[in-house]
């Protein structure tokens, strides 16, 4: 059977999502290809010869981009079995199955698509009825990358003295144990989660070394869901490949749980840790449900600097529940925790995204908050009760945009944001002359985040 495997965009790396599926189809007797459309563009022979083809979309960006692919991709492929499969796509199940998609799968997707190839080998090509998402226990094999781009097309890693590396891009483990509200992992695992067996992690983590990687960046939703699998991968990769560094995501609740380990994790080459912080205002982190406090993230920064490590934190300004004044005391304790150099400026930008099956939705009075559901944005629009706080998002959307497009620096995109938040309130600003920046911090070319729409560039693909 021939298998074209997409993925539309995984925040500029390598995905493991094509790579490790690839690999599994091959050992099952399948001719794979594989397209990632953040680097190539849809490839009309290669897909005209696809029996079966699966769309990888793990996140919001890569949903909205192959809502806008999948005319293309059927019209190439009119005989072809269509099959979405990652976090995003049984929530988004009805726009799919309207744009030509046969088949849908979540949480541990390999066992359905190996029962997918072997239905349709068997000619059974009867239309799902419903998604399938598994948590079944999965043999996990070690990922083919051959079939990819090569690891310099994706992003890098830059030091603070202007370095570069080369990035791989490795997971651990899928789901995770916490509840945190507006998390798109949570509504498919439910508070559960799985590992990948360390001999596969090191074999994938040594196949990209060889390719060139002088960084690893590990995409579980959070590295510490299992802390005692998560030190002894780092360990072994410390040991084989002592020149390699890596980055992570941890939870504010796990650096200050696992306080003790963080040093570890600076022996064995780790850079930067990325923390979904999202807000300061204690309140609205209850609503969410995230387990931290803003004095927790506050002390999980000093604990990261005393460690030696750099703190990325990334945030969710903008909800129902924002005030202008809330939004301003983010931006002073960045300045306060010398940050400002530590944050993409598109984080600061960043509006609440409510898709459907949101444990949001579960909040007393969050329903009435939202209006009907956006098939564009594949999410439920929201208006502020002040219309302020819409209308400083945009700005600030805008302003980042333009600063991003002209090149200019973190700090002086921050000033400028500064200066708009004290405008929208009719305060002065001057406090800003005396604050500090930071220092720079290990960072990839490209941000961490994954709720905005597509920009052109990424839809010109197709």
């Amino acid at each position: 059977m021939r298998v074209v495997l997409i993925s539309p965009y995984e925040i500029g790396r390598q995905p493991f999502g094509l790579a490790e599926p690839a690999a599994l189809l091959m050992r099952a007797g399948c001719t794979v290809d594989c397209l990632d459309l953040s680097i190539q563009k849809l490839n009309p022979g290669l897909l005209a010869k696809a029996e079966l083809v699966g769309i990888y979309i793990a996140m919001h960006t890569a949903t909205c981009i192959a809502a806008e692919a999948l005319p293309r991709i059927c019209d190439i492929t009119p005989h072809a079995h269509i099959c979405v499969y990652g976090l995003y796509a049984p929530m988004n199940e009805k726009l799919l199955t309207t744009l030509g998609v046969d088949t849908v799968l979540s949480g541990e997707f390999e066992p359905g698509l190996l029962s997918l190839v072997n239905r349709l080998r068997s000619s059974d090509t009867a239309v799902q009825t419903k998604p399938e998402v598994s948590l079944s226990k999965v043999r996990f094999v070690v990922p083919d990358r051959s079939k990819l781009p090569e690891l310099t097309k994706y992003a890098h890693l830059i030091m603070p003295d202007g370095t570069h590396k080369t990035v791989g891009f490795a997971e651990t483990s899928r789901g995770c144990k916490h509840l945190c509200r507006h998390c798109p992992v949570v509504p498919i695992y439910e508070g559960k989660f799985s590992v990948v067996p360390r001999d596969v992690v090191a074999a994938d983590i040594r196949n990209q070394v060889e390719a060139g990687a002088g960084h690893i960046s590990f995409g579980d939703p959070d590295f510490l869901n299992g802390p005692g699998h998560a030190l002894k991968i780092v360990r072994a990769l410390h040991q084989e490949f002592p020149h390699v560094t890596y980055d992570a995501t941890i939870k504010i609740e796990h650096i200050l749980r696992h306080r003790d380990l963080l040093f570890d994790l600076k022996d064995t080459g780790c850079v930067f840790i990325t923390s979904a912080v999202e807000l300061v205002d204690d309140r609205i982190l209850e609503y969410l449900n995230k387990g931290h406090t803003k004095q927790d993230f506050i002390t999980a920064t000093w604990l990261l600097r005393d460690a030696g490590i750099a703190l990325a934190p990334t945030f969710i300004p903008f909800t129902p529940w924002t005030t202008l004044e809330g939004y301003i005391e983010l931006l002073k304790e960045i300045i306060d925790l010398n940050l400002v150099e530590s944050i993409p400026p598109v984080q600061l930008s960043i509006r609440l995204l409510v898709p459907n099956g949101s444990h949001l939705f579960r909040q007393p009075g969050f329903r009435e908050k939202v209006e009907a559901f956006d098939p564009r944005m594949l999410g439920y629009r929201w208006t502020h009760r002040d219309s302020r706080v819409d209308r400083l998002q945009l700005e600030v959307r805008a302003c980042v945009m333009e600063a991003e497009r002209d090149g200019r620096s973190r700090g002086e995109t921050f000033a400028e944001i500064w200066q708009l938040a004290h405008r929208a309130i009719g305060k002065s600003s001057s406090m800003l002359a005396h604050y500090c920046v930071g220092k720079r911090i290990p960072h990839l070319s490209e941000p961490w985040y994954c709720c905005a729409e597509p920009t052109s560039q990424q839809l010109a693909s197709f």
